[in-house]
């Protein structure tokens, strides 16, 4: 990986291949390796494969300040790794947090987003990405309390700091419907890099939820005008097949994929299935978005 500095913070970048640019961008909480599987499947279709450790993780920069997370920063972070390596437009892809940023770069910026595929995360014409916090205690406390206790500064820092191996491991297994998806070598990486950076930066991203909403209220209902990939997982335990339901009146280029014995972690879980479907579309559409014959 190699070092860019852009939008104030220093991003780690791997950078690999030739050809259209897809750029890969991981969620929570995890690092630009949760690509690992896809990255070479890409480059040997003939992509080039973009993808980095976001603000807050791995070997990135970890702003201390909890507005230095704000979505408009994460959006920034894409259209600056993009300029860095002088990437006129990109396809986009997502999961979980990385979804979020996703969505709101292709709304943003639609004039160097192409295409854009989600793992997991739909989008209902809400690129907030996260109800406000009022939304949450009120009606989806069972679904999202977590974020609620994530919004006090150093309540997760000192459950995390206790045994990060522990948080960790039992983070990745609620949410998974096959324990062994991380082998012993490929968990330590994650341990190592989360027990030296740290988890603040990354819960900082759930702090700044509010603010999002605030910023990007604007965009409420729009629609995403780039070819549209989804991905649903079929036994993610927080982000249910039914979301998807619905999701072609704000993406009406919308091509949805059901990824069958999968939980959260699509692309660690089921890589095979993740990569056929995502060349298969990849390979039907051109760079600006339409149809190939």
């Amino acid at each position: 990986m190699r070092s860019i500095e852009t939008n104030g913070v220093t991003l780690a970048v791997d950078d690999q291949g030739t050809g259209d640019a897809v750029v890969l961008l991981h969620g929570f909480p995890e690092l630009a390796y949760s690509w690992r599987h896809q990255i070479p499947a890409l480059v040997d279709a003939g992509y080039r494969a973009v993808s980095f450790d976001q603000r807050g993780y791995g070997a990135s920069s970890k702003p201390q300040n909890v507005t230095d997370y704000s979505l408009d920063h994460l959006v920034g972070d894409v259209i600056g790794v993009l300029d860095r390596l002088g990437i006129e437009m990109a396809t986009v892809v997502g999961h979980d947090w990385g979804s979020i940023v996703a969505w709101t770069t292709a709304l943003v910026h639609p004039d160097r987003i192409s295409r854009v595929v989600s793992l997991n995360v739909p989008y209902r014409g809400a690129c907030i990405g996260f109800p406000t916090t009022d939304v949450i205690r009120e009606k989806l406390a069972d679904r999202f309390g977590y974020v609620l206790m994530f919004q006090e500064e150093g309540v997760v820092e000192a459950m995390f700091e206790a045994d990060p191996e522990a948080w960790l491991k039992g983070t990745y297994a609620m949410l998974s419907s096959r324990q062994d998806f991380l082998s012993d070598a490929e968990f330590t990486v994650f341990a190592d890099a989360f027990r030296s950076g740290g988890i603040s930066g990354p819960v900082n991203w759930y702090r700044n939820i509010d603010r999002n909403a605030a910023d990007f209220a604007s965009y409420i209902d729009a629609p995403i005008v780039q070819p549209t990939l989804m991905l649903a997982a079929e036994a993610d335990p927080v982000l249910p097949v039914s979301l998807t339901h619905g999701m072609v009146r704000w993406a009406t280029d919308l091509t949805t994929v059901i990824i069958e014995g999968s939980g959260h972690w699509t692309q660690q879980e089921q890589p095979d299935a993740v990569n056929a479907a995502l060349l298969a579309w990849l390979d039907r559409t051109t760079l600006d978005g339409t149809a190939d014959g």
